[in-house]
Order: C-alpha cells, then sequence, then structure tokens
C-alpha cells in the first residue's frame, strides 16, 4: 500500500480493532506491528521446555465487554469463547462456595448465592449486601478523586469482608488493590458486571491460545482492503507520518498510536511532546503486575473450571484441560511478586493450591512456567484517573490504548473501546459513535439506579458497521 489513508502503530486488542473498524469502512489503513504476531500483551508464545502453546496470562471477557465481543464477533472467533457461569470460591481446607445469578431479576440476582456462601459470615454478607445496594445508587463519575477502600470503610464494610469478598474482585478485575484503586474505576466493575444485567457476569475464557484469537485479523484487515506488516519496528511518529526502524518513511493524513502509553514518548519528538499535554501523563502513567504461573501434575487436582482462593496470596485458579491436571494460577497487583525467582514462585502457589485443594498434596509437578508481566497494566488511581488521556489532541496524533478515557479499566474492553474510538476519531466521526452499546440494564437497575449506571455510554451502533 503506496499511500494509505490511516497509519495504526501497534497491534495489540486496541491497535486491531481500530484497524479493521477503518478497513470495513472503506479506509486504506496499514498496520504495523514489531513482532511476528497480533495481541500484543494478549497474545501466547511456544514455551520451550514443553513445547506447549500457553498464554502470558489468563484473560477474561465478560458479558458486558460488548466491545471485545464485537471484536470476537468480526474476526469469526466468537465459538473459540468458552463461557463459564459458575464463579467456585474455595477455602483452606476445601470447602466450596458457589456463586451464579438465580431465579431473581437484577440487580437481585446473586443474592441466593451471596446468602448462601459458606466463606461469609451473617454479618459479612449483611454488609455486603448493603454495600452492593448503595453502589447500585452511587453515581461513579463523582467518586474518581478517592480509593475503593476509603469508600468500603465509608459503607461500613468490615475488613474480613473486603479481604475474603471484595478484594478478590476488584484485584482481578482492577490489577490495583482496593486501597489504591479509584472508587470510580472499581464501581464501574460493580455496577456494570454485577448489577446492570444478569447476563453480565458471564465469564468468558478462550479455550484455545489467545494467539488464535487474533491471527484471524490478518485476513479480516486485508480481505477488508487494509494491510498488516508484522515485525516493523517504529522508531519515530507524528501526525502525518511514521519513520520504522528500517529507515523507512511512511506518509498518511492520520497516524493512530496503539502503542502501550510507556512506549509513546521514545517515538515522538520532543516538540511534539511538548505541544501536547497527553504525552506528559503518558509520561506519569505508573504500572501494575501481574504474575502467571503455568502448573503440570501427574494427576488431577482441580474438579471445578475456576477457583477463587479465600484469603489466599494467589487469587484465583483455570483450569487448562478436562481431567484438571493442569492449572493456570492468576497474582494480580503482584509487586511483591516479581523480585521472586520461579522455584520462589512456584513454592508460594503450592501452599496455597495444596491449602485450598488438600488432595493435591500427594500430585508432583511435572512442569512449570511462571510469566512476569512487569508492565502489565496502567494502575487507575485517584490521580490517574483525574488526568487520563484523551484520544484527539492537539498534536494530531490519535491515541489507541486502554489507558485513554475509555471509562474502562485496563482490560480487553477497555482496548477495544478505545480502539474503536480512535477509529471513529480518524474518520471525523463523533468519538463515541463506533461503540457497541452496552447491554440495557434490567428494569429495576433503570428505576433504582444511579443515573451513571442507567445511562452511561449507552451509545448504539448498528452491527455491521
Amino acid at each position: 500500500m503506496s499511500a494509505p489513508d490511516v497509519i495504526v502503530v501497534g497491534g495489540g486488542v486496541a491497535g486491531i480493532t481500530s484497524a479493521l473498524r477503518l478497513a470495513q469502512r472503506g479506509a486504506r489503513v496499514l498496520l504495523l506491528e514489531t513482532r511476528k504476531k497480533l495481541g500484543g500483551r494478549a497474545t501466547s508464545f511456544e514455551d520451550p521446555r514443553t513445547g506447549l502453546v500457553i498464554d502470558n496470562c489468563q484473560h477474561v471477557a465478560l458479558g458486558c465487554c460488548t466491545n471485545y465481543l464485537d471484536l470476537c464477533r468480526r474476526l469469526g472467533v466468537l465459538d473459540k469463547i468458552e463461557w463459564q457461569d459458575t464463579i467456585y470460591w474455595v477455602e483452606p481446607g476445601g470447602r466450596v462456595s458457589e456463586m451464579s445469578a438465580g431465579a431473581l431479576p437484577a440487580p437481585s440476582h446473586y443474592l441466593g448465592s451471596l446468602l448462601g456462601a459458606a466463606f461469609l459470615s451473617p454479618r459479612e454478607k449483611i454488609a455486603v449486601s448493603r454495600a452492593m445496594t448503595a453502589a447500585m445508587r452511587t453515581d461513579r463519575r463523582r467518586e474518581a478523586g478517592r480509593t475503593f477502600g476509603a469508600w468500603l470503610t465509608g459503607h461500613a464494610q468490615p475488613r474480613s469482608a473486603i479481604d475474603r469478598f471484595w478484594a478478590p474482585i476488584i484485584i482481578s478485575a482492577c490489577n490495583l488493590g482496593v486501597d489504591r484503586v479509584a472508587a470510580s474505576v472499581a464501581l464501574h466493575v460493580v455496577q456494570e458486571g454485577f448489577l446492570a444485567h444478569r447476563e453480565s457476569t458471564r465469564m468468558g475464557v478462550a479455550g484455545a491460545p489467545l494467539v488464535e484469537l487474533y491471527d484471524p485479523a490478518l485476513d479480516a484487515i486485508a480481505g477488508a482492503g487494509g494491510e498488516v506488516r508484522l515485525g516493523v519496528g517504529v522508531a519515530r511518529l507524528d501526525a502525518g507520518f511514521v519513520e520504522t526502524t528500517r529507515g523507512e518513511r511512511i506518509e498518511a493524513p492520520t497516524v493512530i498510536c496503539a502503542l502501550p502509553g510507556e512506549r509513546i514518548a521514545r517515538r515522538v519528538d520532543e516538540r511534539t511532546r511538548d505541544a501536547d499535554a497527553r504525552f506528559a501523563v503518558s509520561d506519569r502513567m505508573e504500572h501494575s503486575p501481574i504474575l502467571g504461573v503455568h502448573i503440570a501434575f501427574d494427576r488431577p487436582v482441580m474438579a471445578h473450571p475456576n477457583a477463587v482462593l479465600v484469603g489466599r496470596e494467589t487469587q484465583w485458579l483455570f483450569r487448562k484441560d478436562d481431567a484438571g491436571a493442569m492449572i493456570h494460577a492468576v497474582i494480580s497487583a503482584a509487586d511483591d511478586w516479581m523480585a521472586l525467582d520461579e522455584d520462589a514462585i512456584l513454592e508460594r502457589v503450592l501452599a496455597d493450591v495444596h491449602a485450598c485443594f488438600p488432595e493435591s498434596v500427594e500430585a508432583s509437578v511435572t512442569s512449570v512456567r511462571a510469566v512476569k508481566e512487569k508492565l502489565a497494566t496502567f494502575a487507575p488511581t485517584p490521580a490517574f484517573e483525574s488526568e487520563r488521556p484523551a484520544t484527539t489532541g492537539p498534536s494530531g496524533i490519535i491515541l489507541a490504548g486502554d489507558y485513554v478515557q475509555t471509562g474502562w479499566p485496563a482490560t480487553m474492553e477497555g482496548a477495544a473501546r478505545a480502539g474503536a474510538m480512535a477509529a471513529a476519531a480518524a474518520l471525523g466521526d463523533p468519538i463515541d459513535s463506533m461503540l457497541v452499546s452496552a447491554r440495557r440494564p434490567a428494569p429495576l437497575v433503570r428505576v433504582f439506579g444511579a443515573r451513571g449506571l442507567r445511562d452511561q455510554d449507552r451509545v448504539a451502533t448498528p452491527a455491521s458497521a
């Protein structure tokens, strides 16, 4: 493609979304990705020790992730998402509490599971129920200036309920502890994921390596008239051109930067950075790490497809085979784990697995692979939420990353939203015109919920657009 209309730099979820939506709208789009595969941080690699293709870390989509699921539909990979309707909370000793939507309408569809949760005391159940009611009535947009921990304390949540219930949910969704994450971000997870609609909390896990979800983007973009170049690094970019690490200069009327926030400053010259305050924000961005640990045992150790380990440092386990002999442990906000070597990591994870699944003590580990993502996500603190960059700015460079003002935490949904917003900006359309509408809240939520929960971000787009 000698003269593209739009250059998209970065082939993660945001970049793929931007390029595909633009190509499907008839724009001549060129997507550049420095790696030999698409997907960015949400991808897979071949483990040289075992020869298995494994994911960098477990990525999960919820039923409320409408823009990410729309991307999967456009790529023809929705059938690779396996849906799980029950979350299993496992205590030390092995007692299991199942949480799933019951017969009551939203926002009360989890009330039965909450009342039956053995890992919570009666006092904790009452406190959590009251906080859920308060969350439904809270306008999250007014809560960006304080932490969710402060919000929980203000709503009389016992520390035990915070540690056993709220923390595993929020840390896994926002990759930040309750005492650091902005209340607006955490409340978004609670409102959209748990209260708005009974289908929103359905948990979708890729039934194939993540790379297989995004490889089809090569043909999809090309089939719509665009082009993807893999293995092409970008040394410098500006509003009207990109210079590759091979010395090639490619010009286009519009440039979308879909690189992670921490990489942008090195590729934009000082004059452009000085003229556009968004780049200073990206320089001040803090990050939060994620640790994924792939473990294979010589026998089955886990019967359930997922498990929240109550009161343990390892927050989640996911079963990766039918037998339950291969598991993937996830530690979000894993700052305290980053300095550990693989043996020490395995020792700590096994202590949690053995505590919650006593039968696993008899099993032997046949392989382990710990994957550290030190810069996994931006940290959605109150300070960052107050200055989160916009998609467009005075430099003319369009930003597409989960860190822009998407209204979402650092998730695949946030990245897909950012990509759709960037595509709309590139076409000169209203910034929200290509977003897929959120699920319509249930009738009771529309009546009793806060206005921000009832109508925020509910912009519709035709499925074929």
